[in-house]
């Protein structure tokens, strides 16, 4: 078994060397979906779109709770809340495109036409980020932006920043490529375009010119591979450097154990949520739903999934956000709800269901969703609540439950913002089926849209944050939802590839590739 090891290991050794700089990333995808990144939403997608544009301000690489400039060397806000200036660096290039083999230099008008664009429900899928936003090009270098109500920093600079709407998108190569553009992207990032083969890979190289300094890869390669023995053959015989891995304790350990590779398991990761529809009955007797939460026991759950890949999450909003509420905070609230099958049963026969009841659900085929469901089945059964489950595949759950027919919902998501989370998931505009603006809200809960509409128009952080934490400490008195735990991010990667920072977040989704990226 040693000398199978070490003979791996020198596999992997010679591969990474023959492959030099040119870094080899594998996809848990068939093939990509779009390249335009006010439509990328996967992975795979918008992993591409992050090496190939910028924001006016980025996320810190690795560390999603920290801002700082990106083609906006500095701005200001009024005193008023209202008005955002930001100053643009000079000499930023955009990569050359047909009609334009040199580029050209990005200024004020391409910015506002990005953001026009992204505020466009025909050319953008986040446009509803930027209602009430009007964008003025002051000088070739200054750019305005005026809102019809103040934001916070922590809820204005998620949209101006390197993520869905906020990544700009060059005016000319836009216009020149018209359709073309979802799979020739230009932008001004540290990596151009270079190539496309359907359901293999993308090509990227070097942009020299980069603004930050020419990055030490000389290219970067995406392939995608929806197998996942085959990523893992790819990656000990150094065809790849890095791959998607599997969300899973088993997996992640397997890989730990193999000489040359690393895993990297980051944040910010998605929240697995169980919604509780008060809409069904019995789920509307707030009794019935305090005993579905004694009966479960959280740490049962993340046992299954894997202590490696999954943290607690006790509140409908991670506590890595602003306004994200811990689990110490809801357990000094007294609404942690840690296991308890005799108050369980005994609140049962308080509702008047001393021998239980039987609901039936939907749940896709998809692992991270069935798995912990299927658990969560298991314990409720210790209390006598039979949860009958019927397994679909992905899109026909995502259709059933948006049609309102599930009383439980296991739900994943990521969300970039308290507000986010707040609004989709609990407001009632967003309720499933009759809600103004029907969403994500599976619970049918009313009674926190004051809060959540007070905290985003609050411009003191503090109280912005304490209103959301008031919000999320409602919803679980009135036990709207049960937050099960965080699933983060896994990815492995030779050794010898260097990211340029400390992984701790991406909102890229993926280990970020930067101009400081090499392999060793």
């Amino acid at each position: 078994m040693r000398r199978w090891w070490a003979v791996l290991a020198v596999v992997l050794a010679v591969g990474l060397v023959s492959q030099a700089q040119v870094l080899r990333i594998a996809f848990d995808a068939a093939d990509l979906k779009t390249l335009d990144p006010h439509y990328a939403a996967a992975t795979m997608d918008r992993a591409v779109v992050d090496m190939l544009f910028n924001g006016l301000v980025r996320y810190k690489p690795g560390d999603i709770t920290a801002f700082e400039p990106d083609l906006a060397e500095s701005w200001e806000v009024s005193t008023d809340g209202l008005t955002w200036t930001f100053h643009l660096r000079p000499k930023v290039q955009v990569h050359p495109f047909p009609g334009a083999p040199e580029g050209y230099e990005l200024t004020s008008e391409d910015v506002v036409f990005s953001l026009q664009k992204a505020a466009d429900k025909d050319r953008s899928a986040y446009a509803g980020e930027y209602v009430g936003m009007r964008f003025e090009a002051v000088d070739p270098y200054t750019v305005r932006i005026i809102l019809d109500k103040a934001l916070s920093p922590s809820l204005f600079l998620p949209k101006v920043a390197d993520y869905a709407g906020g990544f700009i998108v060059p005016k000319g190569p836009y216009e020149a490529l018209g359709p073309r553009f979802a799979t020739n992207p230009v932008g001004t990032g540290p990596f151009q375009f270079a190539e496309y083969v359907p359901t293999q890979k993308v090509r990227l190289v070097r942009n020299d010119r980069y603004f930050r300094g020419a990055p030490l890869l000389a290219g970067v390669e995406v392939w995608y591979m929806p197998d996942v023995t085959a990523r893992l053959s790819a990656l000990v015989t150094g065809e790849v450097h890095v791959i998607e891995g599997v969300r899973e304790q088993a997996w992640v350990e397997a890989v730990k154990r193999m000489p040359g590779a690393v895993v990297d398991v980051f944040g910010p990761g998605e929240t697995e949520v169980l919604h509780l529809n008060m809409s069904k009955d019995p789920i509307t007797n707030l009794q019935v739903r305090q005993a579905i939460a004694y009966a479960i026991s959280r740490e049962e759950v993340i046992t299954a999934i894997g202590p490696d890949v999954a943290e607690p999450l006790c509140a409908a909003v991670p506590p890595y956000l602003a306004g994200g509420l811990t689990c110490a905070e809801a357990a000094e609230k007294g609404l942690l709800y840690e296991a308890n099958l005799e108050l369980a049963r005994n609140l049962l026969a308080a509702a008047g269901y001393p021998n239980g009841f039987a609901i039936s659900a939907y749940i896709t085929e998809r692992a991270s969703y069935r798995k912990p469901f299927e658990n969560v089945q298991a314990q409720l059964a210790r209390v006598g609540i039979r949860l009958n489950i019927t397994v679909v595949d992905h899109s026909s759950f995502h259709t059933l439950i948006r049609q309102d027919v599930n009383p439980l919902v296991h739900y994943e998501a990521w969300r970039p913002s308290a507000d986010a989370f707040l609004t989709r998931f609990y407001h009632s505009a967003s309720t499933v089926v009759t809600g103004a603006k029907p969403d994500t809200n599976f619970s049918h809960v009313t009674s926190v849209d004051g809060l959540i509409e007070a905290a985003r128009y609050e411009l003191d952080p503090a109280r912005q944050a304490e209103l959301w934490k008031e919000a999320q400490v409602k919803l679980l008195e009135e036990l709207a939802s049960y937050p099960l735990y965080v699933l983060k991010f896994v990815f492995a990667r030779s050794e010898k590839v260097d990211y340029g920072y400390v992984l701790r977040s991406s909102l890229a989704l993926y280990p970020q590739v930067t101009e400081l990226t090499r392999i060793k």
